[in-house]
């Protein structure tokens, strides 16, 4: 308890230096959000009353106290550009990062620790040396590129190339724009195809790496050598000894990647046209709007500090040796 209490300190005071220094870095920043929304023709006397109705005449400090004390009242303030409450904003934006997050780092997971236990404990070194090879060309290649050679071949490659007509997948958006407003689960699973493909491929890559390496270890170890020469079954000792050794760190790598689930898809939010916290950072980076980039700092932050608190109880509850 007094670890975890600790460790909670620790967050708090991490996340109010992220704050500050974000805080501090956008006000740096040449321009303010009343130079993008005043008119042209505006006269200055104007453009001073606009920023006095924002709030953008005072004082940084007094600026950051006013923030500081609504973040403490659950209130991150009101959207600058869009004219609503940046939880309103947050609310809208985040079922979609959790949906692409989620399930992409499900399917990394899942498909990349597979894939490097297959490769450290059945696989032959010629399938091996091949499998090492196409996962480390995938996790090397540039997301954009990744995202745009994917675009190219399932759009009109498929017709290029003679594939079936039913590969031909669309490459922006949540769903067709001549579908209603609730469009079916069919056509957006088939919209959330790229986008999933883009974020998983290199995250299975690299998961599969590090499992490769952890359980090839974890295989050599003194007491997995001990178990074999007691005569234990492959199987047993595989999943008594070598997947349980492994366990430690693959849960350390999932505590590390877990706030990617919110943050990790801020490249193909925008360039796939999905309305997510990415989109929403960079669209309210680009007009300056400052709570709205405040509100989703506190997002990521919390998130990354979230899953770094959830990595070290699930270590204490796998290693004993942690309790003590």
């Amino acid at each position: 308890m007094r670890r975890l209490l600790l460790r909670v300190t620790d967050a708090a005071v991490l996340l109010w230096i992220v704050t500050t220094i974000t805080i501090a870095l956008l006000h740096l920043a040449p321009g303010d959000p009343a130079t993008l929304l005043i008119a042209p023709t505006a006269t200055a006397a104007e453009a001073q009353q606009l920023r006095t109705a924002m709030g953008l005449d005072a004082p940084l400090p007094v600026q950051y106290a006013r923030w500081t004390g609504g973040l403490l009242r659950g209130d991150l303030g009101t959207s600058l550009a869009r004219a609503m409450p940046v939880r309103a904003v947050i609310t809208e934006a985040l079922p979609v990062s959790l949906f692409l997050g989620g399930v992409s780092l499900l399917v990394s997971f899942v498909l990349g620790t597979l894939a490097g236990g297959y490769q450290a404990l059945r696989a032959s070194r010629r399938v091996d040396g091949w499998i090492s090879v196409v996962t480390v060309t995938l996790f090397a290649t540039p997301s954009f590129w990744l995202a745009l050679a994917l675009v190219a071949l399932f759009t009109s490659g498929v017709a290029v190339l003679g594939l079936p007509e039913w590969l031909r997948l669309p490459a922006f958006g949540m769903q067709s724009p001549a579908a209603d407003a609730v469009a079916p689960w069919s056509d957006r699973l088939r919209h959330a195809v790229l986008p999933l493909l883009v974020l998983s491929l290199p995250g299975m890559a690299g998961v599969s790496r590090y499992a490769r390496q952890t359980i090839r270890d974890a295989h050599r170890a003194p007491h997995v050598v001990s178990a074999y020469a007691r005569g234990l079954s492959r199987r047993r000792v595989e999943w008594r000894h070598i997947l349980r050794t492994a366990l430690t760190p693959l849960v350390v790598l999932f505590g590390l990647t877990l706030p990617g689930v919110i943050a990790g898809s801020v490249f193909v939010e925008q360039v796939f046209a999905w309305p997510g916290l990415g989109r929403a950072m960079l669209g309210a980076i680009g007009a300056r709007d400052y709570p709205v980039v405040l509100g989703l700092t506190v997002v990521y932050a919390t998130a990354v500090v979230a899953a770094n608190l959830l990595a070290d109880v699930l270590l204490w509850w796998l290693d004993p040796r942690r309790r003590t």
